[in-house]
């Protein structure tokens, strides 16, 4: 079986973790800790981040940061992972779905207006599948409307947007909004098997987040509390291997703009079969390999899947969309217009094989299988 992703650990992870345990700092409290926000933040152009024990919880742990309080609403795009949903729930507050556009499966920024309401507070784009948001119109709409931008920049590690108003810079993905999110799940760029970090050019925001990530500590005061806050420290061993991971992610954001363009050149000869679109003004960093199938296949992802399985290739399928999750269901505000490019993209659209230790020869027998199961 080929696997749908491996993590590539060959580095300094082994030697940095034994540091950890000779040194006996395996806690919260270790120095990894700080060099990991310190290198993440830097790597962005940012102050250092707040390292967290998860994805999930750096989504949460940044909207507490942005002030987000019971009764706001969070715009949010419905093709993405319950996580974002979420984090918005347990502060009290209600996600607000739009749809996506069909080229990258990104939030579609012409729905932000008809979303907004005067409970709005923050707006989230989510760079899906290792290609940016357009976050030009997602600033300008923001900055009009008086909302804060949570990136949730789980899947970009290494991505880049050209934004117009910085006069056509290219800019990290993460390094846009007031804040933004990150997820090192194994599967993710850089990894710490699970982990995150919130970052932001905000002193306050981070100040807030540090503190919700431990129990809302007051710093005068250690075992004072005037907020409620969660235990949701990184530990020094995870930080560890984040550290080693970062000091190659220029590596790694090559070999997977290398073998994405082999994909695309080799899928670019399957009939109904395409990759995500890659915009002038973005750089994606293809964190999956994902296809859409054209309906007159005559076969959903589904059955696409099941066939590749069947052939030796290990798949995983798009998201189900937010508005379709029946644990949301009367927690979420939707809108008229429906989401049937979400729904679309759910039922035709899954990832092929996309780790970091894929060869081409492994590029090669994916796209033969995939090409022999269309048959």
């Amino acid at each position: 079986m080929i696997p749908v992703n491996e993590p590539l650990l060959d580095g300094n992870e082994r030697r940095y973790l034994l540091e950890c345990v000779d040194q006996q700092w395996i806690s919260s409290g270790g120095p990894f800790v700080q060099r990991f926000e310190r290198d993440f933040g830097g790597y962005l152009g940012l102050p250092p981040g707040v390292a967290v024990c998860n994805g999930t919880a750096a989504i949460e742990t940044a909207l507490f940061g942005l002030g987000l309080r019971p009764g706001d609403e969070v715009i949010m795009p419905s093709f993405t992972i319950i996580s974002c949903a979420l984090a918005a729930l347990r502060l009290g507050a209600t996600p607000v779905l739009v749809d996506i556009e069909p080229g990258t499966w990104c939030m579609d920024v012409d729905q932000l207006e008809a979303a907004a309401s005067p409970s709005s507070r923050v707006v989230m784009p989510v760079h899906v599948y290792g290609h940016p948001a357009d976050m030009d119109p997602v600033m300008e709409f923001a900055k009009a409307s008086k909302l804060s931008v949570l990136e949730d920049a789980a899947e970009v590690h290494g991505a880049e947007y050209r934004s117009k108003a910085s006069g056509g810079k290219w800019l990290h993905c993460g390094a846009i909004g007031h804040a933004a999110s990150f997820s090192f799940y194994a599967n993710k760029i850089v990894t710490t098997g699970e982990g995150g970090m919130v970052v932001s050019a905000d002193p306050d925001v981070l100040a807030r987040a540090r503190s919700y990530q431990n129990l809302c500590f007051r710093p005068e005061r250690r075992f004072y509390h005037t907020e409620l806050g969660y235990n949701f420290r990184m530990t020094n061993l995870q930080a560890a291997i984040g550290v080693a991971q970062l000091e190659r992610i220029d590596e790694f954001v090559a070999l997977k703009r290398r073998f994405g363009a082999m994909y695309r050149e080799r899928l670019a000869g399957i009939p109904g079969v395409r990759m995500q679109t890659e915009h002038p003004w973005g750089r994606t960093v293809y964190w999956m390999y994902a296809i859409e199938l054209d309906p007159s296949l005559g076969i959903d992802a589904e059955e696409l899947a099941r066939r590749l399985k069947d052939s030796g290739v290990e798949t995983r399928p798009f998201f189900m969309g937010l508005h379709a999750q029946p644990a949301l269901q009367g927690k979420i505000r939707l809108l008229g217009a429906g989401y049937q490019r979400t729904e679309h993209a759910y039922r035709y659209g899954l990832y092929l094989p996309s780790g970091m230790t894929l060869t081409e020869s492994l590029v090669d027998e994916v796209c033969d299988r995939l090409r022999a199961v269309l048959r």
